[in-house]
């Protein structure tokens, strides 16, 4: 296995910059205010000085997609706005939008990138997979990128292809367009072709064989999926009575769906897909076999809460005929009803990536390697893990190698918030878990979605006088006999099944999402020798 040190950090330095050199008490909690406090904790170690961090979005819209409004540059602007530095458009998959769409789009673009030349934007699809549901799929051509993401839309999409339901054959196609991706960036057609797997289980149409055969296929391309959803202010109250369903997760299992998912798999926790936030669930499943499998979250930006723009009235067919719809403009009055369910990049849902290099390239990099947390509603300013042992030092995405027996000690640090969130109160950081499974190989089954030795090693609870300062814990594993991954989450603490720490399933109609916000951090695995 690849033993590259991702964040260059060896572990002398490690120990000496966090101050742990000497006996360290396994899973003993630590707090450090600012850069260290008694214990003598200095965090220089930490990513802080090695990455930038930038969040992002990678699954917007605009008014080229069938059910949206917004201009290109409204979305970049929404963007800057609330912090996000690098944006995806991601409009539908549709016969119209291939014929009509991509091209304006792609102007679109390149004058919103000159009037924000702060911002990294990428012109890319929301495609309709064959026999699954949605995923993100994005890359860069230079001068092809529209005559390049038409071929793959007309040959790929299932809402061209009429591949929609359910089957061998179709989901064959879906891996076919994965090779294409492949021999175009092999060839240099293309260029760094992402693929992420939107709202996995909102209508439970993309089985667990299906998320395996998309990795294995093209690894490195398909890069994982949403952890939370987009379309999170659904659950927030609508004036003439209760919210919706955080993500629109409010569905029952259809004729396309996998039978095999159980009812609770419909829904969200703490604003969350199943897939992720089950411990020992579907992720940790894949995350068992010692694969990279990444995690983000988006606005998947339609229509924005409380925002005063509104689409022109049209008449029947307009999409169909023009391939996009008139500019939106301003009602003067706050938008809170349907179908206003999302928010701005950045607004609430963040997915941070740490870069070696600023640009588009630094971007990719870090979306690639995995170096990415997720927070909601601004429940921390800041997050930083690092797991250390056999003379390295790895963060999110890393691989660290180490000898069997040796001692690994993980590090979390967090900045909590010091600014209202858009509910205008500060968010609260209630408690930090540390997560750790096995590695096990390669699933026997390849529906498998449970990962039984994955378990939370170790809470952390911070005081609540440290609003807007750094927070910090650490957990050592010692004789370390066999391979393991670790991750990290958090809460404010609001939400929790009966009698535990787990994330409560979401009340349809009252998920005010600012009530239950969550953070999630992607692994660290590490090898042993």
């Amino acid at each position: 296995m690849n033993s590259t040190n991702p964040g260059g950090v060896g572990r002398r330095g490690f120990f000496k910059r966090a101050g742990l050199a000497g006996a360290v008490a396994a899973g003993a909690p630590m707090l450090a205010a600012g850069r260290a406090d008694a214990a003598g904790l200095d965090l220089d170690w930490l990513s802080s000085r090695r990455y930038q961090w930038v969040a992002g979005d990678h699954h917007t819209h605009s008014q080229y997609s069938y059910d949206a409004m917004y201009t290109v540059d409204r979305i970049a602007a929404g963007a800057r706005e609330h912090g996000a530095k690098w944006i995806v458009f991601t409009d539908h998959g549709h016969a119209t939008h291939e014929k009509s769409s991509v091209e304006p789009t792609s102007r679109d673009v390149l004058a919103a990138q000159r009037r924000h030349p702060d911002l990294l934007l990428w012109q890319g699809v929301e495609w309709n997979v064959p026999g699954a549901e949605h995923a993100t799929l994005f890359f860069q051509a230079g001068r092809e990128q529209a005559a390049v993401l038409r071929e793959f839309e007309r040959s790929f999409d299932w809402r061209l292809t009429g591949s929609e339901s359910s089957s061998p054959e179709h989901e064959e196609l879906a891996l076919k367009g994965l090779r294409w991706l492949a021999e175009q960036e092999r060839t240099r057609r293309i260029h760094a072709p992402v693929v992420l797997v939107n709202h996995p289980l909102r209508n439970g149409r993309v089985s667990p064989h299906e998320l395996r055969n998309y990795r294995d296929t093209a690894p490195g391309i398909v890069l994982g999926m949403e952890g939370a959803p987009g379309a999170q202010a659904d659950g927030l109250p609508k004036p003439q009575g209760n919210g919706g369903a955080r993500g629109g997760y409010a569905n029952n299992p259809g004729t396309n769906s996998w039978p095999g998912f159980p009812a609770e798999a419909y829904r969200t926790f703490g604003g969350w897909d199943w897939t992720a936030a089950k411990v020992g669930g579907l992720w940790d499943s894949l995350l068992a076999e010692g694969k990279p499998w990444w995690i983000t979250t988006n606005s998947d930006s339609h229509y924005n809460r409380g925002d005063r723009l509104v689409r022109p009235a049209v008449p029947d067919g307009w999409y169909e005929q023009t391939g996009k719809y008139p500019d939106p403009v301003d009602s003067g009055v706050p938008q809170l009803s349907a179908p206003y369910a999302d928010f701005y990049p950045g607004e609430f849902s963040r997915t941070v990536v740490g870069v070696r290099r600023p640009g588009f390239e630094g971007v990719l990099e870090g979306l690639r390697a995995g170096r990415i947390w997720l927070a909601h509603g601004g429940l921390v300013q800041h997050l930083e893990v690092g797991v250390a042992g056999g003379g390295e030092c790895a963060t999110f995405g890393g691989r660290l190698r180490v000898r069997r027996g040796s001692t690994v000690t993980v590090v979390v640090s967090a900045v909590t918030a010091s600014r209202p969130n858009g509910s205008g109160s500060v968010p609260r950081l209630g408690r930090l878990d540390l997560i750790s499974g096995p590695v096990t190989g390669p699933a026997a089954d390849r529906d498998a979605m449970t990962a039984p030795g994955t378990r939370v090693v170790e809470s952390f609870t911070p005081s609540r006088s440290y609003a807007g300062r750094r927070v910090t814990f650490q957990h050592t594993f010692r004789n370390v006999r066999e391979p393991f991954y670790v991750r990290v989450r958090g809460t404010d603490g609001n939400r929790h099944v009966a009698g535990g720490i787990e994330p409560a399933m979401d009340v349809i109609g009252q998920a005010n999402p600012y009530e239950d916000l969550w953070l999630y951090g992607n692994p660290t695995f590490v090898d042993v020798c």
